[in-house]
């Protein structure tokens, strides 16, 4: 967490926090949505337009990714300052990258960070034939694009035969919220 977020926390410790705004889609893209977005109804609906504006800021992006986190009922967050920006998901709270080359699989976070492979701890196949792959830092859903490499560190023996799950199981094996807006109003 950056350390001019820590010092907004500190002067300004009773924020509310934010809910239904920002967006990460199963690509790892980040959404702003507005009210009229939000009134198209949830994020992962595939309502036309419940996404909102794809967010292009690098700065911005670079920002979010380094004060993304999550909290003990398991709905991550982008810490803005004083303010938690509760984040709608798409699939799951990470988008895994992958590139098999002849010698390794390499493994890289949506918001940039590169991971080591020897930490994935599970891999999970869902009923619509999406790949995961559980880390410390939680679950993360393989990038659509990156399926081909994912295939060769399967048959290469670099990843694990994955177990198969309903996709609609995952959250609560895995411990995260997909809405938490909808959590907050059923509260």
């Amino acid at each position: 967490m950056d350390d001019i977020v820590r010092q907004a926390m500190a002067k300004w410790p009773n924020v509310p926090a934010c809910y239904g705004w920002l967006g990460l889609d199963a690509r790892g893209q980040w959404w702003l949505r507005d009210g009229d977005a939000q009134a198209c109804g949830s994020f992962a609906s595939g309502r036309e337009g419940a996404k909102g504006t794809l967010l292009r800021h690098e700065k911005l992006m670079a920002f979010i990714a380094r004060n993304y986190d999550t909290d003990e009922r398991g709905c991550w967050y982008f810490q803005n300052g004083p303010q938690r920006v509760f984040v709608e998901l798409e699939a799951a709270p990470w988008v895994w990258r992958l590139r098999c080359t002849d010698a390794e699989l390499e493994l890289k976070a949506h918001t940039g960070e590169v991971l080591a492979t020897t930490e994935v701890q599970q891999v999970v196949l869902d009923d619509e034939g999406h790949l995961y792959l559980q880390l410390p830092q939680g679950l993360g859903r393989v990038h659509s694009q990156d399926m081909d490499d994912a295939a060769r560190a399967l048959e290469r023996g670099w990843l694990a035969e994955p177990q198969e799950l309903p996709r609609g199981a995952l959250a609560a094996r895995f411990g995260y919220r997909q809405s938490p807006q909808a959590l907050a109003a059923a509260a």
